[in-house]
């Protein structure tokens, strides 16, 4: 079993070391991969699919770069190091995991983001007829949905997934996950407004704070602000500045957990990278 596996936490992945702890165990996983050469591993599956072919299908590299991460001690299955090149697995059923990260093997499974531009509603089917996600996912055959909401003028980041557990792990307010904001404000910002968003801000259905806050740019009559929080209550962002008396004329979601926005372009959907993918998996102790 691998030393970073818990199984006692939810998902059993809960207490991973961060990116700089796995790298300085290299070392000590290539050792372990010298010493366990030639033995069988308890992962192997005689009618499954080769290791090396999942993990360069999942994004990984070239399946000769692929194969030589598994001798190098940086591949576990169920938590079982693994090092034989001919190592045959059930992508459908067991979990990989490189440099104790886990990866997407089930091709079945879908993950997407898209910059919503405002004005599209955050649905998979509208009854009014107005945009909605579909729209941007229509030549795709899986059965996609969204994980949170975006209100209807609110732009920026939404995950589309067919990934039932990770959806609904996401969402849940147990694992906290923070969302990043950009929002034009009317006004310009008293030097409080931060503080008073830190220290939270008691809402019509309940107390509400900002985990950061920052102001980024203030012209007159205009502010600019960044700010992150993990609650997913409806509309929350534009209540919490109409509170402190600066309301928002334009919001926009930078960020979701670990996955950001970045230069992609309004209205535009790609694939999650295979390190994303495992990001938003960590994230959530899967």
């Amino acid at each position: 079993m691998s030393p970073y596996r818990d199984p006692r936490a939810p998902g059993g992945r809960q207490n991973r070391p961060t990116r700089k702890q796995r790298a300085s165990t290299g070392s000590k996983s290539t050792t372990r991969a010298k010493s366990s050469q030639g033995a069988a591993s308890d992962a192997h599956v005689s009618d499954g699919v080769r290791l090396q072919k999942i993990l360069a299908e999942a994004g990984l590299g070239s399946r000769r770069a692929c194969e030589q991460l598994i001798l190098d001690g940086r591949v576990e299955v169920d938590g079982s190091l693994v090092t034989e090149l001919g190592t045959r697995i059930d992508p459908e059923t067991q979990s990989v995991y490189v440099d104790a990260m886990r990866i997407s093997t089930q091709t079945a499974k879908v993950y997407l983001v898209l910059n919503k531009p405002a004005g599209v509603v955050s649905t998979m089917d509208d009854p009014d007829g107005r945009p909605c996600l579909a729209h941007y996912v229509n030549n795709r055959t899986e059965r996609l949905f969204h994980v949170g909401r975006l209100d209807t003028e609110t732009e920026g980041l939404i995950l589309l997934t067919n990934d039932g557990e990770l959806s609904n792990r996401l969402a849940h307010p147990r694992y906290e996950i923070p969302k990043t904001y950009l929002a034009q404000v009317k006004g310009q910002l008293a030097k409080d407004v931060g503080s008073r968003l830190k220290a939270g801000i008691d809402l019509d259905d309940g107390f509400v704070k900002v985990d950061q806050f920052k102001l980024v740019d203030s012209t007159p009559g205009k502010s600019v602000v960044e700010l992150t929080l993990h609650s997913g209550r409806n509309r929350v962002v534009r209540r919490l500045l109409k509170e402190v008396g600066h309301p928002v004329e334009r919001l926009v979601r930078t960020k979701f957990g670990p996955i950001t926005l970045d230069e992609q372009r309004q209205g535009k959907i790609r694939p999650l990278r295979s390190d994303e993918i495992g990001e938003l998996f960590e994230a959530v102790g899967l």
